[in-house]
């Protein structure tokens, strides 16, 4: 995906925000906050991110410098999530906005946390990266270890009790249901790898 096309989807993001908000002024506030207010999709995801999973321990503004450093060092993670944006809106017979997995669809705020935790433990950064996997477990009842591979262009429908195991690569451009466990027993180092059809 290009900057341009990156930019194309943050502002269809955008424009769709702004049509929900006229069209619905109790919800003006919300989407001012979560998208409206933001220069860029990074800046939208962070700010989601940190205020999904912020608690007493770990404040939202805390969970966000982690979100920014980790898309200033991996800018990457910002177009696997515009690629996963495009999947839900394509996959999806329910979703017709692309706001839509941003603002309100857990298995996609569960993947762009588990990006994070990802990027944290290939850092070295082990055990903020198994806070965040169970931070992302117990807000959004998905389970995805911080070492397993995952690609661009995922859907996860439903999400409930999705877990991921430390073995598996899951490629790009695939789509899981809620109740699926991907990965071994641990007894072995072998990879476990769902592929696109």
């Amino acid at each position: 995906m290009s900057s341009d096309e990156l930019e194309l989807v943050w502002n269809n993001i955008k424009a769709e925000a702004r049509a929900l908000a006229d069209c619905e002024p109790m919800l003006a506030s919300f989407f001012h906050a979560t998208l409206l207010k933001h220069e860029n999709l990074g800046s939208a995801l962070s700010y989601m991110l940190a205020n999904k999973l912020a608690n007493p321990i770990m404040p939202a503004i805390a969970i966000r410098e982690i979100v920014e450093e980790a898309y200033r060092e991996d800018p990457s993670m910002i177009m696997s999530a515009a690629y996963d944006i495009q999947a839900v809106r394509q996959r999806d017979p329910a979703v017709d906005k692309y706001s839509t997995p941003l603002l309100y669809l857990k298995g996609f705020h569960a993947l762009q946390a588990y990006r994070i935790g990802h990027w944290l433990w290939n850092e070295g950064r082990r055990a903020l990266a198994v806070y965040l996997q169970n931070e992302i477990s117990v807000s959004f009842a998905v389970d995805i270890h911080p070492a397993a591979n995952i690609g661009h262009g995922i859907m996860l429908d439903h999400a409930t009790g999705i877990v991921i195991g430390e073995t598996a690569v899951v490629e790009n451009d695939v789509s899981i249901l809620q109740s699926v466990t991907l990965g071994g027993t641990g007894k072995n180092q072998r990879r476990s790898s769902p592929e696109n059809p």
